[in-house]
């Protein structure tokens, strides 16, 4: 990968694909393997916000002195998310299938905007502000998440 968008924006279509493949198992009440795969998700995904929070934001706003601006917003629709995935591990432990897919909807629909916001415009001004210094950033974030 050359790009902060092409790291990224790939590391989301990892998390999807955990995220689909949870909801179809505890939609259809297969408990025994939906526990797994959600906690596959939920680690994936709680290694890319991390992998943000810790790495990649703080060397942007480092970068671009942008510390009020779209990391800011990034940053709480995280804790959004992470309410949300907390609350499908509690519709899993009570294998409440319905319950389930009511927030992974919620969660779904979050996701998809926030994604679109990060690759469309975010990780773009990365790539920018960053250059040739992307590898060594993407070196960073993967030997800490």
């Amino acid at each position: 990968m050359n790009s902060i968008s092409d790291f990224m924006v790939n590391n989301h279509r990892e998390c999807d694909n955990l995220f689909a493949v949870a909801e179809e198992s505890a939609g259809g009440g297969k408990w025994q393997k939906a526990q797994p795969e959600f906690d596959a998700y939920r680690s994936e995904m709680e290694r890319h916000l991390r992998m943000e929070e810790e790495v990649m934001f703080p060397a942007f706003e480092a970068k671009t002195g942008m510390v009020g601006g779209p990391t800011l917003v990034m940053r709480n629709e995280h804790l959004q998310m992470r309410k949300l995935i907390d609350d499908m591990a509690q519709k899993i432990a009570a294998k409440d299938g319905d319950g389930y897919l009511g927030v992974s909807e919620t969660l779904m629909i979050l996701m998809q905007q926030h994604n679109m916001k990060e690759e469309q415009m975010l990780y773009g001004m990365m790539d920018q502000a960053f250059g040739a210094e992307a590898g060594p950033l993407l070196e960073r974030a993967g030997a800490s998440a």
